[in-house]
């Protein structure tokens, strides 16, 4: 399955809107909070989509991807 460019984009212009980190850009924040959601659960709808696809990629060494982005 091919990766939607849309969600690759919100997650470098989307914002943390709650919590210790709000207001962080989601591929911003740190891998000890990703790994803390990862453990107890990720919220439900299209923030905890969102945060598990940042999650997976910085497990993956995948954080290019987002400087990339964050260039364009």
């Amino acid at each position: 399955m091919k990766p939607d460019p849309e969600i690759l984009k919100s997650l470098v212009t989307t914002r943390m809107p709650f919590g210790k980190h709000k207001g962080m850009l989601l591929c911003d924040l740190p891998d000890y909070y990703l790994e803390w959601f990862a453990r107890k659960g990720f919220p439900p709808g299209k923030i905890g989509m969102q945060l598990s696809t940042v999650f997976e990629a910085k497990q993956n060494g995948l954080q290019e991807i987002f400087n990339s982005l964050k260039r364009m």
